[in-house]
């Protein structure tokens, strides 16, 4: 597989680009002071866990988007609106199920001008460039989700931009469907067959970064900012199972899991206070257990991170928001790409089901959102509150999706532990029986009464 020659002078500049919501002291950050440059013939990858910002950065880069601060420069002129020399292929197909697959693409070919005897055979061509050439009369619910996001590949080489932006586009699809598709993709890119000079990619899964990125940017939440970037320079096509490839993604994963910090940090402090509003992971509780259980069979209850989500046949993003939860709760520490059991892990995994809910209940109190949460129950009439109230609450914290993504794992969380009831019916967040007297440092109750989370654990 060839090798596209890069530029000496960029072809796009990221400086100093903030992303900010809400104001005053309520002010989130998605994204703080941003720097990146791309030069043609570079395919780089964005990467980073869910919610540090790189799609709302790739939106400002197109133009879909405006920064609060900061400012992007193609071809060294300022960025003012929509970039017309970039186009976005989203996870989402985002194709018109009442068009053809021919007719998908030639609405972008009408949007960019191009005349109405031009469009079908223009079309044609591009469907075949992406190999979907037999496919044209078909409808979007005919076809496979790898050929659906074909389509989109097509529609949007069909403006024949000069930087293609990838939003997480093999995310929606099954495994064999992606590795065909990036296979595809590298091959068009790399044999010149596109017009398109460079290809940023978001991405939240490491090895497929590696796998097709000349260059990796490494992303961190909390606020969104980058935090390091790795060239790949290793030879396409690429060996997943080489030493040399194995050992760019446990860097990767040793950048990404960071290192436990002490208490204070990692739990943030409570809506309202001064400080970052640490959110919860979002997580099913059975994926933690087994976690620990994992851990506490491993020699010195300790594993590498990228091994073991090997081990485990999860993706990256996945595994280390369960990582960042049991960090959170104090039951592993993080140093060095590798992951511990502290002593009260090994006894989370030792414990009978009861006990693990004791101990679970114990550790979520100490968090600040949850003692925030609780000492409103307490203070409340009846010692319940409506699901929006706390959803306004926390929508100063954080953007409307983030703040009733984190009310649903809390309410979730809460109902595991026995320390909070939600009633859907009402939608109505109660504190359990035997917690009202002692507010946030109140002991763990039965649940009786709730009929059913918004989430499983």
């Amino acid at each position: 597989m060839e090798t596209r020659e890069t530029s000496k002078e960029p072809l796009l500049e990221v400086k100093h680009v903030t992303q900010a919501y809400g104001r005053g002291d309520r002010r989130f950050v998605a994204v703080k002071d941003a720097n990146i440059s791309i030069h043609e013939g570079e395919f780089v990858a964005l990467l980073g866990p869910s919610g540090c910002g790189k799609s709302t950065l790739l939106r400002i880069i197109t133009g879909l988007q405006q920064a609060t601060a900061g400012q992007i420069l193609y071809r060294g002129e300022r960025l003012r609106g929509v970039n017309p020399h970039a186009t976005i292929v989203f996870q989402t197909f985002a194709l018109f199920p009442w068009l053809t697959v021919q007719e998908n693409v030639e609405v972008a070919l009408q949007a960019r001008g191009v005349p109405a005897k031009l469009r079908a055979p223009r079309a044609v061509e591009l469907l075949d460039t992406v190999g979907l050439d037999g496919f044209e009369s078909a409808y979007p619910r005919e076809l496979s989700g790898g050929m659906r996001q074909k389509v989109g590949f097509a529609r949007a080489l069909a403006v024949e931009p000069e930087l293609l932006c990838l939003d997480e586009p093999f995310s929606a699809l099954d495994v064999l469907s992606a590795e065909a598709l990036r296979g595809e993709l590298l091959e068009l890119w790399s044999s010149g067959k596109i017009p398109t000079r460079a290809i940023l990619m978001v991405s939240h899964n490491i090895e497929e970064a590696v796998f097709m990125a000349d260059r990796v940017i490494v992303m961190d939440k909390g606020p969104g900012r980058v935090t390091a970037e790795m060239p790949i320079l290793l030879q396409h096509p690429r060996d997943r199972k080489s030493y040399e490839f194995l050992g760019i993604v446990d860097r990767i994963y040793g950048l990404l899991a960071g290192e436990t910090q002490p208490e204070k940090v990692e739990v943030g402090t409570a809506p309202g206070e001064p400080g970052l509003t640490h959110p919860l992971p979002t997580i099913a509780i059975n994926d933690l257990a087994g976690l620990l259980e994992r851990l506490d069979e491993a020699p010195g209850n300790r594993a590498d991170i990228f091994r073991l989500a090997g081990d485990l046949g999860v993706d990256s993003d996945h595994l280390l928001r369960v990582t960042e939860a049991a960090e959170l709760l104090g039951l592993v520490a993080v140093a060095a790409g590798d992951i511990t059991l502290t002593p009260l892990g090994q006894t989370f995994a030792d414990a009978s089901i009861l006990a693990r809910k004791e101990i679970f209940a114990t550790r979520i109190r100490r968090l600040p959102i949850f003692r925030w949460a609780i000492d409103l129950l307490v203070a409340s009439e009846d010692h319940q509150l409506r699901w929006d109230f706390f959803l306004r609450i926390l929508e100063l914290e954080f953007p409307v999706d983030e703040a009733e993504r984190q009310l649903d794992t809390m309410v979730n969380w809460g109902r595991y532990a026995e320390v909070l009831a939600y009633d859907d019916d009402t939608e109505v967040v109660r504190l359990e029986a035997g917690l009202a007297g002692a507010g946030g440092a109140a002991g763990a109750g039965r649940n009786s009464e709730g009929k059913g989370a918004k989430g499983e654990a």
